[in-house]
């Protein structure tokens, strides 16, 4: 069995999203077999990206508000603001710590247990033509999953993502369904449950 999962699904294990992802990635059955579009490694990168900047910004403003409350020297109210603000830059920074570490250790498992699909010319123009996803990430995906699958259409193909905003619309699904992936799953627990029902 084929499944497919997107950079949502690398990221649901980074944060924490999908508390079943991990032990998917980590202990998969002997019958399924990963596949992610190769362009979802560097979305996920650029993506820890992203986070980074917001949890710096973050970490900034508490500085700020930090220096404020150390400056009230008669408030009993701005002290204990500052030790929980304080706590916070911690929190934060650990955070961030911990959500690069989780999204390293599972690009490094999809790298050698996943198979990837290489982006080609024809999966670019055919996400250029059709818009049935306003996200052009997205779409391009959606394109390299639907190439993939009319290569292999002969096996059953399921596919993984947190992303139902825009996989689990009706054309999208449908589009899903024309190259045979006629299952999709919001989350790694409806996939596992549906799994266990199959076997």
């Amino acid at each position: 069995m084929i499944l497919y999962v997107e950079t949502n699904f690398v990221m649901s294990i980074a944060t924490g999203r999908d508390s079943q992802a991990n032990t998917l990635l980590s202990n998969t059955p002997e019958s399924v077999h990963i596949v992610m579009p190769s362009i979802c490694f560097m979305e996920a990168l650029s993506a820890l990206e992203v986070d980074i900047k917001s949890r710096r910004r973050f970490h900034n403003e508490l500085e700020i508000r930090s220096g404020d409350a150390q400056r009230n020297l008669t408030s009993q109210h701005a002290q204990s603001l500052l030790s929980q603000l304080q706590q916070a830059q911690t929190e934060n920074d650990l955070l961030l710590r911990e959500v690069q570490a989780s999204l390293f250790a599972a690009l490094d498992q999809l790298a050698t247990k996943a198979e990837r699909i290489e982006l080609t010319t024809e999966m670019i123009q055919a996400s250029l033509e059709i818009s049935n996803i306003d996200e052009p990430t997205d779409r391009l995906i959606l394109h390299c999953i639907l190439n993939h699958a009319r290569l292999h259409l002969t096996e059953v193909k399921v596919f993984l993502s947190g992303n139902s905003k825009d996989f689990g619309k009706l054309e999208v699904q449908q589009a899903l369904q024309d190259v045979g992936i006629n299952q999709y799953f919001s989350n790694t627990q409806t996939f596992l449950n549906w799994l266990r029902y199959k076997s």
